[in-house]
Parts: C-alpha cells; structure tokens; sequence
C-alpha cells in the first residue's frame, strides 16, 4: 500500500478506531453511573444477570410469605383479645355465682345477681361471634385453622389451630343459656366455671405460642430478604467510585483521541506541498 496517499489515510483510521473505542467505554460508565448497576441487561453478563433475576424473583416471593405471615399473625391477635375479653368475663360471671351462693343472700339481691350473670354471658356470646378478621374467626365453634405461608414454594406453612371459646363448646363448657333463681344452683355453677376459665386460659395460651412462630418466622423471612438483595448487590452494582474515576480518565482519552484524529486527517494536506 502506497506510504502517501489521499485515498487511504491509515493513521486516521486507527485514530477513529480508538476514538470509537474511548466513546463505547465512555457510555457505558456513564451507563453504570446512571442505574448504580455495572449489569443493568442481559448483554451486560447474561449469566449474571440471570443468576440476579431468579434471586430477585425469590425476594419478591418472600413479600408475599411476609404478607401472609402477618395476616396470620393478626388473625392470632384478634382472637387473643377476644378470648382474653372472655377470661374476664368469666372471672366476673364466676364472682356474680359466688356470691349468688351465699345462702344467706335475699331472692331480690339474687335476682339482681341473675341479671348481672346472664348479661355478661350473652356479652360473652357476641365477643366470641364478632372475633373476625378479614372474614376469619378462630374462636367461634367451628373457627378457621390458619394455615400461613412458610416458604417461597408453598410446601411448607404454619398451622395455629382454633380455639372454640362459644358458650357450651370444647372449651367454655357453661350452657348458652345458664343462670340461677337458688344458691343450689349458683354454686352448681362454680364448677363449670372454674373449669371453663381454667380451658380459656390454656386455649389462649396455645394462641399466642402460634403467635410467636409466626413472628418468629416474619423475622427470619425478612432477614432472608435483606441477605438476598445484599448478594444482588454484590452482583449487579455498580462500584461508583471507581466508575467516576474511570470517567474523568475516559473523558480526557476522548479529548486527546479527538486530537488524535485531528491531525491524522491534516497529514494529507502536507502531500500538496509536493505540488507547488
């Protein structure tokens, strides 16, 4: 190839080369600087990004464990406080029976008592039916099982069993329409009272241990997360430091490169010279 020639300007085609070159580098620093990603697309690192996206898919997947943990959980809630309300009544129902025992308590105090006794059983009843969230009640005779999300794959969950705190159920054995008119019958009662707080009790007990798993799992799961997006991190970000460095460094490659280019393509105008 001829060494002076105004077809073919070699040096300025090398010049344009490394020029393309800077600026591709350029963009693509900027690109990192943009997003904070040093992999942004598939074209970036596609095993990368790949391996990236399933763990971000599974982090998502973990949201939707985390949302039906807590439903769980204040499903629980609502129907600890219930039954922490039917306790107390039943603590009050007992001292109205004990006290209607007293046989030397008057028919007109006892009918008072009565009163007071069947008043707090029927409140009894209503707490016990209006113990629901979003449509699910654990404490009415025959209540919903909560069955929570364990996994990202649906294969393991969390059972917390219900608890019947109706009147005449599993647990609260008094009759859904017991009352007195005699201090035989008052102090008949006591028994079936004693014995009704004492089930409340433990039934609320096995409650809040499911409370707790599930809590204790809404931990995890989070901890879990928070893991996850620090490995995606680790491989998709970008180190900004180093690419602001690197982009001072190319913009002044791409100044010189221009000048480079510059004066490859006025080296052909010294072949006129050799006509003059």
């Amino acid at each position: 190839m001829a060494l002076n020639s105004v077809n073919t300007n070699m040096g300025a085609m090398v010049a344009l080369q490394n020029l393309s070159a800077t600026q591709a580098d350029l963009q693509t620093t900027q690109n990192r600087i943009n997003t904070g990603l040093k992999i942004a697309t598939a074209k970036d690192d596609g095993a990368i990004w790949a391996i990236a996206q399933g763990m971000r898919a599974k982090v998502s997947a973990l949201d939707s464990v985390t949302q039906s943990l807590q439903r769980g959980q204040s499903t629980i809630d609502v129907a600890m406080s219930a039954g922490q309300q039917v306790s107390d009544l039943l603590n009050q129902m007992k001292a109205k029976a004990l006290a209607a025992a007293d046989t030397s308590l008057d028919s007109t105090s006892r009918a008072a008592l009565n009163t007071d006794f069947k008043s707090l059983r029927d409140q009894l009843a209503k707490v016990v039916s209006n113990a629901d969230f979003n449509g699910i009640n654990m404490i009415k005779s025959g209540g919903t099982t909560i069955y929570a999300l364990a996994n990202v794959t649906g294969t393991s969950k969390l059972t917390v069993a219900a608890q019947d705190l109706s009147l005449n159920g599993t647990n609260v054995t008094l009759a859904a329409t017991a009352s007195f008119t005699t201090a035989t019958l008052a102090s008949g009662l006591l028994g079936t009272l004693d014995t009704s707080i004492s089930n409340v009790n433990a039934a609320l007990a096995k409650l809040g241990t499911g409370s707790n798993s599930l809590s204790s799992q809404v931990t995890f799961v989070q901890k879990l997360q928070d893991t996850l997006n620090a490995g995606i991190g680790n491989l998709v970000d970008a180190d900004l430091a180093k690419e602001s460095a690197k982009l001072q460094a190319l913009q002044t490659k791409q100044q010189l490169g221009v000048q480079a280019l510059s004066i490859a393509n006025s080296s052909t105008s010294v072949l006129l010279s050799l006509f003059r």
